[in-house]
């Protein structure tokens, strides 16, 4: 061959191997994408998710309801590529015909890097486990107004919490507002029994373990919602000048992990046998009384078998216990292993006047070590919760800010 003609093949072949090609299956099409890669779908999912105008509302990202439409199994009776748009179309038996871009397609991949990239980039970025040995690697720590006025240090920010499970925010003003301000950057405050904001400090007759002076134990906050508070954004306005008022931390899904590395049967019993929690009181803005109840195990799971949840308050677990005289006994035995770990793996550390600790109130447990007031110094702090699904959704309108479905 001439120069000229084997540069002339050469460019055949990379024009050839620019073009996809497609195949029907039984129950599924096949795409081949031109860098190799081997995508498949359901015709029934294809059928479901056409993006005509007959089926699908683009302006609402809606797909039309499929009764109007007719049944789903329709079999394809033709599939082709078209090279020039970069599309897939189908002819089905019933004459209906749809598009799907290539790109599109590829974003939907039924394989398992697809899936995995899906529910770890766009769903939720996997939690990074961690014990005391690696605190001082995982801790972070960012400028308050920095996350007030930058959507990248925001960002960075609500990625520190959903994969570390905490962040520290540093040089916040002496603004009872604070936390309210920095829920709302995010979304929405979550409003609970004691209000859209709440003060941790020393009160008389105090209705709540928080308002005392005494050790606060490891724990979560409101085991007794079914829908938890997902993040606490808890700002020092002034801290104790005694040796105590210092936090106590400790990675919850970490402890879980371990107790099930450990000892397997107390980690089944400690996600199988429901507690009861409860909350009954006075408090809050207008003092409304309340009385909250949730049955729920200390480890809970998501539709994955991921850590989704720990419930873990001793002074808002019931004495009540709704279950058998095995389940109660076995779990005892199981619940001294799991605080038994979570203490070991729990660090100190005190926040200061201008710092802001906000955490993931599903995941971490959190306390306070026995501190003293004086005349002129008495430890106060003011918090606010929002609710997980407001900030993954602000994560991921930072994220993706095009997304389009």
């Amino acid at each position: 061959l001439s120069c000229r003609q084997l540069i002339s093949r050469l460019s055949l072949l990379r024009q050839a191997s620019t073009f996809a090609c497609v195949r029907l299956c039984p129950d599924y099409v096949e795409v081949q994408e031109e860098q190799g890669n081997l995508l498949k779908y359901p015709q029934v999912w294809l059928r479901d998710n056409c993006q005509c105008a007959e089926c699908f509302h683009a302006a609402t990202r809606a797909r039309k309801s499929h009764w109007d439409r007719g049944p789903l199994n329709i079999p394809v009776s033709q599939v082709a590529y078209n090279k020039e748009r970069k599309q897939l179309e189908i002819i089905w038996q019933d004459k209906h015909r749809s598009t799907f871009d290539l790109g599109w397609l590829r974003e939907r991949d039924f394989g398992e890097t697809g899936r995995k990239h899906y529910l770890e980039e766009v769903y939720k970025p996997p939690a990074q486990l961690w014990g005391k040995t690696e605190f001082e690697d995982v801790k972070r720590e960012f400028q308050y107004e920095d996350v007030l006025e930058q959507d990248a240090a925001l960002r960075v920010w609500l990625e520190a919490l959903a994969v570390q499970g905490f962040a520290i925010l540093k040089g916040a003003p002496n603004d009872i507002n604070v936390a309210k301000k920095l829920a709302e950057r995010i979304g929405y405050i979550k409003r609970t029994t004691y209000g859209d904001v709440f003060e941790v400090k020393s009160k008389p007759n105090a209705r709540n373990y928080a308002y005392l002076m005494t050790p606060l134990p490891l724990h979560t906050d409101m085991p007794y919602y079914e829908y938890k508070a997902g993040i606490n954004i808890l700002h020092t306005l002034v801290q104790s000048e005694s040796k105590g008022g210092a936090n106590t931390l400790t990675d919850g899904f970490n402890v879980a992990s371990q107790l099930q590395k450990l000892h397997p049967e107390d980690f089944e019993v400690l996600k199988s046998v429901p507690v009861n929690w409860f909350d009954i009181g006075h408090d809050g803005d207008d003092s409304k009384p309340f009385h909250s109840l949730w049955r729920a195990p200390v480890i809970c799971l998501d539709v994955d078998g991921r850590f989704a949840r720990i419930n873990q308050n001793t002074t808002k677990r019931d004495s009540r216990f709704s279950v058998s005289l095995a389940q109660a006994v076995s779990w005892y035995k199981a619940y001294d292993k799991f605080l038994e770990i979570a203490q070991s793996e729990a660090v100190e550390f005190k926040t200061q006047a201008g710092d802001v600790f906000v955490f993931n109130n599903l995941r971490m447990l959190h306390g306070r070590t026995a501190y003293e007031d004086a005349p002129g110094n008495k430890r106060h702090l003011v918090g606010a919760y929002v609710d997980w699904d407001i900030i993954y959704s602000k994560l991921r309108t930072l994220k993706f800010p095009n997304a389009k479905d």
